[in-house]
């Protein structure tokens, strides 16, 4: 008999510890906080995620000033008193050494639409193959900008450009050079 009464008291028990419990947690004035480490990350925001990545990159080695981005990259130390202040083409190559550089071509108007996007690839397909790597991205029918990731290799691009036969300006760095052949008879103007 006193085993039964035991056993009809349990459930009630049971029940009242469950209450203090719940009272007890509500009395606490101490929200549960999840920390950031504690959350899915589907649940994650992007502030969570940017933490993430800062301590991750604060446990790598730092890269390579030549992996660095473009613009993270330290100066080249550039010695002037052993450039030749004479030719401008040296002083643009020792300056942009390293550094990415945009050219802009144009064709020569008389020239159709379809040769001068043949002629321009070919332009293109010439320099790399003189190991110039460049970029080429059509603006106009016919002009496109020439991208190079080494501005000193864009020297020799314009030079190679001002030879050709299509060509009618190429402007580099704020200077505007006319082709060889091209309709004007100017040879070089600054903007």
């Amino acid at each position: 008999m006193k085993l039964f009464l035991l056993l009809s008291k349990l459930p009630v028990l049971y029940i009242v510890l469950n209450l203090f419990t719940i009272l007890h947690a509500e009395n606490t004035n101490e929200p549960i906080k999840k920390t950031w480490k504690d959350k899915d990350i589907r649940d994650m925001s992007d502030a969570d995620l940017e933490h993430i990545l800062d301590q991750w990159e604060e446990n790598e080695e730092p890269l390579e000033p030549d992996e660095l981005p473009e613009h993270l990259r330290p100066p080249a130390k550039i010695d002037i008193s052993k450039l030749d202040m004479s030719n401008p083409d040296n002083v643009l190559r020792a300056t942009k050494k390293g550094k990415g550089v945009m050219m802009f071509v144009d064709v020569r108007p008389d020239i159709s639409i379809d040769n001068a996007k043949t002629i321009m690839q070919i332009w293109q397909t010439s320099l790399q193959n003189n190991h110039i790597i460049v970029e080429r991205y059509p603006i106009e029918d016919r002009r496109s900008i020439f991208m190079f990731r080494e501005g000193s290799q864009a020297v020799e691009a314009k030079n190679y450009l001002i030879a050709q036969k299509e060509l009618q300006l190429v402007t580099l760095e704020g200077q505007t050079y006319t082709g060889q052949y091209s309709l004007n008879t100017k040879k070089k103007t600054e903007l």
